[in-house]
């Protein structure tokens, strides 16, 4: 999506037409430029509707993100978290990484978040792809200035998940499940937000880290066609499209609190959190693996470093990769297969 369009539809939230003329003369471009541009809007889950001689009128507007807005919200935290705002970027993950491959970190303890109001080539664990359109998410990305060394932050995907269960609970937004090791779930187990924890450096070193979330917030028909398992989102759960700005400080606040905990005492203080929000608890799952092999037991807990505690035919396993999913009820007849 060009600047330009961006420009457009700036203009276009307010709710009302605006014709060609208008638009192209408070932009100095072309009235024919205008038309161009806004057609085939679709495909980011936009509506824009033109009626000859009125002009066009952006029917489902977004919020846009608002640094002044969000630092209001963050309070006491706003000196400690340095946010920037793209209009478009492919990745949020892939840019903060990179910068901070090629710059190096920072001596100060500032978590820098950068936030996009349009990911085009979000990334999901495992070389998933993450949809969303324009405005129809929260996707964000935070370089934490970690004291931990690499080999010390297992299960911090997990305590991600922590931070936005707590977020969305004191927003008043209830049903939420987390699923190891990096999902959130609401209702029938349908995927409402997502983690992707990403390291660089050695083991045994202090590393630099870039905590990647993707949070459903009013998905367009469109974004959910492209999506290949159930996902919902914070509108069709609460009937309404929560305050974008407000919601990612609420975020950010929680993540902050739950990193300096991870800090000084890593995954272990959260495990009794982690397990009452565990949407498969006690329940029988079947663990697949890349490599096609599956592995099937009843959930029964977590460890202290993350990893997935799985009453198996053959005793008590630890899972530190796969994919989780709960068996069917039909398989259900018998405690192991």
């Amino acid at each position: 999506m060009r600047q330009l369009t961006f420009a457009i539809l700036r203009m276009m939230s307010d709710g009302n037409y605006h014709s060609g003329t208008t638009l192209g003369q408070a932009l100095k471009v072309s009235r024919s430029s205008i038309s161009n541009t806004l057609r085939d809007l679709e495909s980011y889950g936009l509506t824009i509707h033109k009626i000859p001689g009125r002009g066009y009128r952006w029917l489902n507007p977004v919020q846009w993100l608002d640094s002044e807005q969000i630092h209001q919200h963050l309070a006491e935290y706003a000196d400690s978290i340095q946010i920037e705002i793209v209009e478009a970027v492919e990745s949020t993950n892939s840019l903060l990484l990179q910068r901070a491959v090629e710059q190096g970190i920072s001596a100060n303890r500032i978590k820098q978040v950068l936030v996009t109001e349009l990911q085009t080539q979000g990334r999901g664990r495992r070389g998933r792809s993450w949809s969303s359109g324009l405005g129809d998410s929260l996707t964000f990305s935070v370089l934490w200035p970690s004291q931990c060394p690499v080999n010390t932050l297992s299960g911090l995907s997990l305590a991600v998940g922590v931070a936005i269960v707590r977020a969305l609970t004191l927003l008043g937004i209830r049903d939420i499940a987390l699923k190891w090791p990096n999902d959130v779930l609401s209702g029938s187990h349908a995927k409402l937000a997502g983690v992707l924890i990403e390291l660089h450096g050695d083991m045994l070193s202090l590393g630099t880290v870039v905590i990647g979330v993707g949070l459903n917030l009013r998905l367009s028909g469109v974004t959910k066609a492209r999506i290949d398992q159930k996902v919902t989102d914070i509108t069709s759960i609460t009937g309404q499209m929560p305050d974008r700005n407000q919601l990612l400080a609420v975020l950010l606040k929680e993540l902050a609190r739950v990193l300096d905990t991870f800090e000084r005492h890593g995954f272990e203080p959260f495990i009794e959190e982690w397990t009452r929000y565990h949407a498969y608890q006690d329940k029988m799952v079947q663990v697949s693996f890349a490599e096609g092999s599956v592995r099937n037991g009843v959930a029964i807990s977590v460890a202290a470093d993350g990893a997935l505690l799985v009453d198996t035919s053959t005793g008590v396993v630890q899972l530190r990769s796969g994919e989780i999913s709960l068996r069917s009820l039909a398989e259900h007849s018998s405690p192991f297969n």
